[in-house]
């Protein structure tokens, strides 16, 4: 297409991508036609999540035919949530919209996100009305998911959504500032406050290839969400112990007044194990919480970056002039 990137740019979409060789192609071909049909200066961030697919090589070569196409290429996997971030580092727009690239979330919905940005909206988001092509098991604990956070955590997290989402300028400059490493970005984006707004749509099935938020990774980011927005496990820590004080004052009493009145109560060998079975039981679970709130602190000591990009967007078209 050998499109010429404009200097002013109107709206920055940004992709994250991991190993959707078979889709991202037309992945570009929707995006263009939405974006080309709203008569306004654009760029589409692509960030490889290091990619092993060949994915990498066509960013590459989409760049190449579209100056409008800015490739950000790591050095090895750091995450969903991170190439967002690097995409957001990035983004020169007026209005940000992040958009995963396997078309589960339609480009088509974009133009509806920018109306209301228009109309005076900082915060744009996408709420998930239908989920087509998910298993029982992913819509259910989704849904649980979003409910029981937004009963633990002192923010309002709107339900059903992800990260498909508009975000003001300004919006994007306070969250780049906030370089938390274990990043729930559809949090932070509450939290920050604005004026916010959601937008219903229908989510779409895979256009090719397989999800590559598997449950564990799933698991990985409800851990974060938790610990990243609530103190309420370590709360429950505390009260678990004061609710096993009361209950080891209560037993002891009872034991005394059967001590003074000479009969047995409770005893044996069965109740010690169950005992020390249960305690035990507690002590580690709130200690692996508590390790949790620690892993944190510990990786935000040590100040590493957040990603490592093979190029920037800079780098790279100055190898393309050569």
């Amino acid at each position: 297409m050998n499109s010429t990137a404009p200097k002013t740019i109107r709206y920055s979409v940004i992709a994250p991508v991991y190993n959707e060789i078979e889709g991202l192609q037309e992945f570009y071909r929707v995006l263009h036609d939405v974006m080309e049909g709203l008569g306004e200066a654009w760029e589409v961030l692509l960030v490889d999540d290091g990619s092993t697919d060949g994915t990498r090589d066509l960013i590459l070569t989409l760049a190449d035919q579209d100056a409008r196409v800015v490739p950000l290429i790591f050095t090895r996997n750091f995450g969903h949530q991170i190439a967002v971030t690097a995409g957001m580092d990035h983004a020169r727009g007026e209005a940000v919209i992040i958009i995963d690239a396997d078309l589960q979330d339609p480009p088509q919905v974009i133009p509806e996100l920018i109306e209301k940005w228009k109309e005076g909206y900082e915060v744009v988001y996408a709420v998930r009305r239908e989920r087509e092509g998910e298993t029982w098991f992913k819509r259910t604990s989704a849904s649980a998911f979003y409910r029981l956070i937004n009963r633990i955590t002192d923010i309002n997290i709107p339900l059903d959504t992800g990260d498909f989402r508009l975000l003001d300028r300004e919006v994007l400059q306070v969250l780049n500032g906030m370089r938390e490493r274990e990043r729930f970005l559809r949090g932070m984006s509450a939290w920050v406050g604005f004026n916010q707004i959601g937008i219903p749509y229908d989510r779409k099935s895979r256009y090719a290839g397989k999800s590559k938020y598997p449950f564990k990774k799933m698991l990985k980011l409800a851990l974060n969400a938790v610990t990243g927005f609530s103190t309420l496990p370590l709360q429950l820590a505390e009260y678990t112990g004061f609710a096993v004080l009361a209950g080891w004052l209560v037993y002891a009493i009872v034991w005394i007044v059967f001590a003074a009145l000479k009969k047995p109560f409770l005893t044996g060998q069965a109740l010690t194990i169950f005992i020390i079975l249960l305690l035990g039981g507690l002590i580690l679970t709130f200690m692996g919480i508590i390790g949790e709130y620690i892993s944190r602190i510990y990786d935000e000591a040590k100040g590493r970056p957040l990603y490592i990009l093979r190029n920037t967007p800079k780098t790279y078209k100055s190898k393309e002039k050569k």
